[in-house]
């Protein structure tokens, strides 16, 4: 009989399982199961069968939705309101559930009784004796006076299986582990999930009470920590000696009498000396006004070193740490020069403007040293809180000093050499702009009363000398670059880079290997050859970690033993370094029609851009690709409207341009370009293009163009005429307007390249495509 399927009304339950045995108070408001509480209420035995549903967010589960095992129960209790049943249920046993039907407001069951395990044995004692004590245990943690009924019933409790749902009911246990133990096949299951739960259940009791013990223990030693420091004042008092609180009150009053101060700045400090002298040492403001009374003493207010204005020396001393450079030098020692006839001239404000590597952040330092000034340098890239020039006010926790202010206290000077860094790079987002608190930092007429948010005080920086560097100066605000005397360094050309290695780079980096002159030897075709097949830069630093990467490995050969004294040469560099980085690109030596060299500017120095043009037959207008900016994209259509409007001149059918689509392409694809001075290098690739006759290979061109055929001048003349050298072309073209820049470019540079100066594009298609040039008529 106990197999009988039998049917029952069955209402799911969310989150809850009901244990056979057990009373269990539910609030019944969903209709369905507010029906089926009433159809069992109107039965003689009043009972119901109770199922756990797997997710509790579906309101109207079916069988799938709901656990196969659940609770026979008797309604002992209900009260009804106007909406929703209070019912207390008695769980009676386990049953299983075979299928649902559905009435007309509930849901019938049918189901299987499933009868409580009977299994016995010495784990189900030992496991069953477990578990009451672990449950104890719990029962210690949670209640202070643990509660005499609560264990008598557990003593009570001789069967297992009551003992784990007793337990169960008393523990937060989620739905799946409290399901599990309902459905556990024997005595022994259940009691092995029971301490497994328990056991975890009290090593959670034991932490948190373990915590609690430690923050009163903590709360009583700051008490009897505090007592014992007001006996041992006592003591010390009756002894007449000082405590160390007084003594440390003794020795910032004693720092700030021999301390050289303004007079404002004076009374501040005695202020907030007499402040901290009445705050006990327990105070959270002892410790801020503290440490803000060290930051006033530290600070060199009136301390300056001596400025050494030796010219002669100073010369020498540029010369020494860095070459060329003749423009940046002699502004230094013009400065020298002011300082020397006029001593409280205000410091100059120098921005060093140039691409990677070229000696922006060392020629600080030597400027430092030619002067005999202290130096410090700090980086601003990427700085988006102007409360790191400014400071902190002193109500937030850890507030500190501007890092200006913290720049001055360690050079322990207040006229030194400052170097801000990548100025360039200065962010800016909600916490505000950095670039705006430097305008009163850099500004001569404001910054010698500024104010720090931390020490709020006055502190001259007008005798600071400030040094900012920067790859681009396009990316600083205006306002900014006006406070700035711009000094602008240029790319090294190879012959440069060859001195610069042979008298810096080889030597520091032997001295950083350990190696001696005597033992390694660089001739000068292996640093030329590195310098043309290892590096493509302006600047030096590939140069110097390449000669660097010899070093370390000739280092590892003299260690070994297999060489004293080693000299290396150019056909050594492919063992060493590796195969050639970069290569001159001889296919573009003889140019297809529809291509031209151009010269470009770039952050690193300058670079050699080749345009392309095809014709689309029966295509439409003018397709431009490779990254192209706006400028240059408009430079690019300007080109061919003035090719268009002279094609009769040039000799090019206007069919052309009516039947056939260009496609103007820049390589390479992945780097963005922009600017103007590529109009003249789009003009003559379109005209190569329509009359299908090749431009020079060894010419390069820079220049922007206008509707009229005007070439005006541009920007980066130096940089983009090394970048040409480099690539191997010997031939540029360039507006006639930027004849007075030639003098930026070494001479010995000048004397290997020919510069040919235009004024229109007719000059340019001239000097680039010859069999064009009778067609042309040149001005004189």
């Amino acid at each position: 009989m106990e197999d009988e399927v039998k049917q029952l009304p069955m209402f799911p339950l969310k989150n809850l399982v009901l244990f056979p045995h057990l009373l269990l108070p539910l609030t019944v408001g969903r209709p369905a199961s507010v029906a089926a509480v009433e159809a069992a209420l109107s039965s003689e035995t009043q009972e119901i069968l109770l199922v756990a549903q797997r997710d509790s967010a579906i309101d109207a589960p079916a069988q799938d939705d709901l656990y196969t095992i659940g609770t026979r129960a008797i309604i002992r209790r209900f009260s009804k309101s106007d909406e929703q049943l209070e019912v207390f249920v008695l769980g009676v046993e386990r049953i299983v559930l075979i299928k649902l039907e559905s009435e007309e407001e509930y849901t019938v069951a049918r189901y299987r009784p499933l009868p409580l395990p009977e299994d016995a044995g010495a784990e189900v004692e030992a496991l069953h004796r477990a578990v009451r004590e672990l449950t104890s245990k719990a029962i210690s943690f949670t209640q202070t006076q643990p509660s005499m009924d609560l264990e008598r019933l557990l003593a009570g409790t001789e069967e297992p299986l009551r003992l784990v749902y007793l337990v169960a009911s008393m523990l937060s246990l989620d739905l799946p582990k409290a399901q599990a133990l309902l459905e556990a096949p024997t005595r022994l299951d259940a009691l092995r999930l029971m301490h497994t739960y328990l056991s975890y259940e009290v090593q959670v009791l034991e932490l948190r009470a373990k915590i609690t013990s430690e923050a009163r223990s903590e709360m009583s030693k700051e008490q009897r920590e505090y007592l014992l420091r007001q006996q041992m004042r006592a003591i010390q008092q009756e002894l007449g000696e000082k405590n160390p609180e007084q003594a440390d009150l003794d020795l910032l009053r004693e720092r700030l009498a021999k301390a050289d101060l303004p007079e404002d700045v004076r009374k501040e400090a005695e202020r907030e000396l007499k402040r901290l002298e009445r705050l006990p040492a327990a105070s959270p403001d002892h410790h801020v006004i503290r440490t803000y009374l060290e930051y006033v003493l530290e600070l060199p207010w009136r301390s300056h070193t001596e400025d050494t204005l030796d010219i002669a020396n100073a010369r020498k001393i540029l010369d020494d740490d860095h070459y060329n450079l003749k423009e940046v030098k002699q502004r230094i020692l013009e400065h020298l020069a002011v300082l020397k006839l006029n001593p409280a001239a205000k410091a100059p404000i120098l921005c060093f403007v140039g691409p990677p590597g070229v000696g922006k952040t060392s020629l600080g330092q030597s400027i430092a040293r030619a002067i005999g000034r202290k130096f410090e340098r700090m980086s601003v890239g990427g700085l988006h809180d102007e409360a790191e020039l400014r400071g902190h006010r002193r109500t937030y926790i850890g507030a500190l000093p501007g890092r200006v202010i913290q720049a001055l206290r360690r050079a322990g000077a207040a006229n030194p050499v400052l170097m801000l860094d990548e100025v360039d790079k200065l962010g800016r987002d909600y916490r505000g702009d950095p670039a705006a608190a430097l305008l009163e930092i850099l500004d001569p007429e404001q910054n010698n009363k500024f104010r720090d948010n931390y020490l709020d005080l006055p502190f001259d920086l007008s005798k600071v000398m400030f040094i900012t560097t920067a790859n681009a100066a396009d990316t600083i605000p205006r306002p900014l670059l006006d406070r700035m005397e711009v000094l602008r360094l240029s790319g090294y050309s190879e012959e440069e880079k060859l001195e610069i290695a042979r008298k810096y780079l080889v030597p520091r980096q032997l001295k950083e290997t350990g190696l001696s002159a005597g033992q390694v030897k660089f001739e000068d075709a292996a640093i030329t050859g590195i310098i043309s097949g290892y590096t493509r830069e302006a600047g030096l630093r590939r140069l110097e970690q390449n000669i660097s990467s010899v070093a370390r490995k000739i280092a590892l050969k003299v260690a070994e033993g297999d060489g004293l004294a080693l000299t290396v040469r150019k056909e050594d560099l492919g063992e060493l370094l590796g195969a050639e980085m970069f290569h001159a690109e001889q296919l573009r030596r003889h140019l297809q029609s529809g291509v031209s060299a151009g010269l470009a500017w770039t952050e690193t120095g300058g670079d050699v851009l080749y345009i392309e043009a095809t014709l689309l037959p029966d295509g439409k207008g003018l397709t431009l690709t490779g990254q192209l900016g706006e400028v240059m994209q408009e430079s690019a259509r300007a080109a061919q409207s003035y090719i268009w409007s002279h094609a009769a001149r040039l000799g090019i059918q206007t069919e052309k341009f009516k039947d056939c689509g260009v496609h103007v392409h820049v390589p390479a694809g992945a780097v963005p370009k922009d600017g103007p001075s590529a109009g003249i290098t789009a003009a003559v690739a379109l005209v190569s293009l329509y009359t299908g006759l090749p431009a020079r290979g060894d010419t390069a061109m820079t220049g922007e163009i206008t509707l009229t055929g005007l070439v005006l001048p541009i920007g980066g003349l130096k940089e983009k005429a090394l970048a040409a050298r480099r690539a191997g072309i010997r031939r540029v073209v360039l507006p006639k307007a930027n004849l007075k820049d030639l003098r930026d470019i070494p001479e010995h540079v000048r004397a290997e390249m020919e510069f040919v100066p235009v004024e229109r594009i007719e000059q340019v298609i001239a000097a680039t495509i010859p069999q064009l040039a009778e067609r042309m008529a040149l001005a004189a």
